[in-house]
């Protein structure tokens, strides 16, 4: 109980205010008593620790929410008022909380959070294209402040040689503890923090190994039986992860799609492989990691699923971590003697310049610019609770009885050390992620004009998929979206009324699950097509994005003249979707593209939009077009999109699509770009193309785009348009 009998309290303050009968004057100051004083703090303090759960909640969730608004102020980044509010409710500081299960079980899961996160949102073709200078800094981040370690363990502190090794183990590993900065400026997939999450992973394995080596020879487990055991059993773990695995998530993904079931489905894996990793040997930071590089694929980072486990880990697991690692810290301390000050100095300066020097080298080396440098140092420079895990080894192995390894003067130095890192990391963190941000944002305001993706939506069963698109090809967070039904004053017209604003509340969720605002409408016509015309023109739409009807063949012409009047009367972007799978497990994109398309006006346009789709997917692409289109294919993406993986197939024979067809699986997604009569590339054999799509794409994914064209002057789409229908092809 935290409040006792009301009464008694009240007399208790009444007596410490000195209110009597004689004097009723409750807020006098000047009879202050200070043995009331004392027996009223006394008394409160009989309360703490709190131990009832429900008051335990109520404090962390006020520092969650207060400590950043807080700090924000100050311009501070909150990750530094998570750790020092944990260090004033901690036991070492007020003592209001005791760092119970309850903070061990939350901060482990949000340590495997960050870690689940980082691969999560790591750009994996970027890192392979990248592979080199990953290993590089990996090396360089391991290498130095391992050296760094020894060298002022064995010569500065005149430690024995183990406990050198040991410490150089602990300054060569580090946690991704401001990596909640680097998501909140959605930078996941900079090239700088890619690398530097996969040097992060180098570094906690390699500690790992030298660790256990240490461990081993203490304990006399650390032969060559030991290590043959050890690979073979991370080889089999690795062997699951990236080839059992990806079926079973797949295969979940394709048949449920319900949003809470997909959540609960990825936080088993992650705690799975965790879990899994331990048995092996490994760290379970280790097997969340690579939970978030399996997942990678089947995750896309503007999905609202994504959007959930931001939410979640950013709101409770990951501030969770971040308070009990403040209360494991204790300030006094540094006050306990000169020589515990100087190994706390020496230990932060060697980790910090060592952690700086690895970073410096690797940028000049890279020949990026000083942001990028920061980043990799903010990232790669903070220690948590998998220093103090180490340290913990070393107190817990004896080199003579009665004789630790480590003493306590380490571990204390260990905890400052804790304690600092994150201060600096963060604040490098948060300084680079500004510079970053604001040079993408110059980019994308240079490069970009101002995009508003319509939805037209018809069928219920293809909502999710239109939306999913507009989403995942939006060229930046929070671009304009605008849904609309159209309604047919006909008999039908009220039950197709409510059937459609059904629709676009299901539109709106969608969107919000990613903190997007959607624009609706829901509009009476005579015909489908003047309708989506004007509400083109209303809300000034640069695309629209409808479905591709559900009709036994591709060539139908029950709707054609519906679509031929939109198709004539839309000179911006029109992008046609069927979607036999879940969007965000399609892995590859095949396009097909007619000669001459590089002449178009809306040529980059199109490719942009291919490019993002395959970011997000983390999906491959590959062009078939005339030789010359693939030299302009090519340019456009080495300007623009220079981090996307593709290849260029020679393709000029459109009547012959087998050969592509062969390579089509159910999880790649034929884009076709299509022409419209009278454009420089249209061509007369392109008439047959909806038959040759019927006979060898018609249980593939299909989007069909028709670019832009700024003409004034009388288009006429070609018989492909025959089989899009806006009265029933937002099917």
């Amino acid at each position: 109980m935290i409040i006792g009998n009301v009464s008694d309290c009240r007399a208790k303050v009444e007596l410490f205010y000195g209110k009597t009968a004689e004097n009723p004057n409750f807020f006098f100051p000047l009879q202050l008593n200070t043995e009331h004083v004392t027996q009223l703090l006394a008394d409160i303090s009989h309360y703490f620790p709190i131990t009832d759960p429900t008051w335990i909640f109520f404090v962390v969730l006020c520092i969650i929410l207060f400590a950043p608004m807080l700090l924000n102020r100050l311009h501070i980044p909150h990750i530094i008022g998570m750790v020092l509010a944990g260090i004033l409710v901690g036991e070492y500081g007020l003592g209001l909380l005791r760092r119970d299960a309850s903070f061990q079980i939350f901060g482990e899961v949000g340590l495997y959070y960050i870690m689940f996160t980082a691969g999560l949102g790591m750009d994996i073709g970027g890192l392979k294209r990248n592979l080199s200078r990953g290993l590089t800094f990996g090396a360089a981040t391991v290498v130095i402040p391992g050296v760094a370690g020894y060298v002022v363990g064995h010569f500065v502190l005149h430690y024995p040689p183990a406990a050198s090794l040991l410490l150089a183990c602990i300054l060569a590993s580090h946690t991704l503890v401001a990596f909640p900065i680097v998501t909140r400026y959605g930078l996941m997939r900079h090239i700088s923090v890619t690398i530097s999450v996969g040097a992060t992973m180098l570094a906690v394995l390699g500690s790992l190994l030298v660790l256990a080596g240490i461990s081993g020879t203490f304990t006399g487990s650390g032969d060559a039986v030991f290590w043959v055991w050890l690979a073979v059993k991370c080889i089999l773990f690795c062997l699951f992860m990236f080839f059992a695995l990806p079926p079973i998530i797949r295969g979940f993904f394709h048949n449920v799609a319900d949003n809470v079931f997909q959540y609960i489905f990825v936080l088993i894996i992650v705690f799975f492989s965790a879990a899994f990793s331990k048995l092996c040997g490994l760290e379970g930071i280790f097997g969340a990691f690579l939970a978030g590089l399996v997942l990678n694929r089947y995750i896309p980072p503007a999905s609202p699923l994504m959007h959930r486990i931001d939410f979640v880990g950013n709101a409770l697991f990951i501030p969770y971590f971040l308070i009990g690692v403040g209360m494991l810290i204790n300030v006094s301390l540094l006050f306990e003697g000169w020589h515990t000050l100087w190994v706390v100095l020496v230990i932060l300066v060697a980790a910090t310049a060592s952690k700086g020097l690895a970073a410096w080298i690797c940028r000049r080396f890279f020949r990026w610019d000083k942001a990028s440098g920061w980043m990799m140092f903010g990232l790669s420079n903070g220690h948590a609770a998998g220093a103090l895990a180490m340290v913990m080894v070393g107190t817990a192995l004896y080199v003579a009885p009665g004789q630790p390894l480590m003493s306590d003067e380490v571990m204390n130095a260990i905890v400052m050390l804790i304690l600092f890192s994150c201060i600096i990391s963060s604040f490098a963190t948060e300084h680079a992620a500004k510079e970053l941000a604001l040079h993408a944002e110059t980019g994308t305001q240079q490069t970009q004009d101002e995009e508003k993706i319509m939805i037209a939506l018809h069928n219920p069963s293809t909502v999710s998929s239109l939306v999913a698109l507009a989403l995942i090809g939006a060229h930046k967070r929070g671009m304009p979206l605008v849904a609309v039904n159209v309604v047919l004053d006909n008999a039908e017209s009220e039950k197709a009324r409510a059937q459609g604003l059904r629709m676009l509340d299901k539109a709106v969720s969608m969107a919000a699950a990613v903190d997007i605002k959607m624009e609706t409408q829901s509009r009476w016509a005579v015909n489908v097509t003047s309708g989506l015309i004007h509400a083109m023109k209303e809300f000034r739409a640069t695309e629209i994005i409808i479905g591709l009807h559900q009709r036994q063949h591709l060539s139908d012409i029950y709707y054609g003249r519906v679509a031929q009047t939109l198709i004539a009367g839309i000179d911006r972007q029109i992008s046609v979707l069927r979607c036999t799978v879940p969007f965000n497990t399609l892995r590859r994109i095949h396009v097909l593209v007619p000669s001459k398309a590089q002449f178009e006006v809306g040529f980059q346009r199109w490719i942009d939009r291919i490019a993002r789709i395959a970011g997000q997917l983390d999906g491959r692409i590959t062009f078939y077009a005339h030789p010359k289109t693939l030299d302009g294919i090519t340019r456009v993406m080495q300007e623009r999109h220079d981090d996307r993986t593709y290849n260029g197939v020679v393709f000029t024979d459109w009547s012959n699509l087998v050969s592509i067809a062969s390579h089509v699986a159910s999880d790649h997604l034929v884009a076709v770009v299509a022409a419209r009569r009278g454009t420089l590339s249209y061509k007369q054999r392109l008439d047959t193309l909806p038959d040759l799509l019927e006979r060898y794409f018609s249980s593939r994914s299909l989007l069909v785009i028709y670019p832009d064209q700024y003409g004034s002057a009388e288009v006429h789409p070609s018989s492909f348009s025959a089989a899009l229908s806006p009265s029933a092809p937002h099917e």
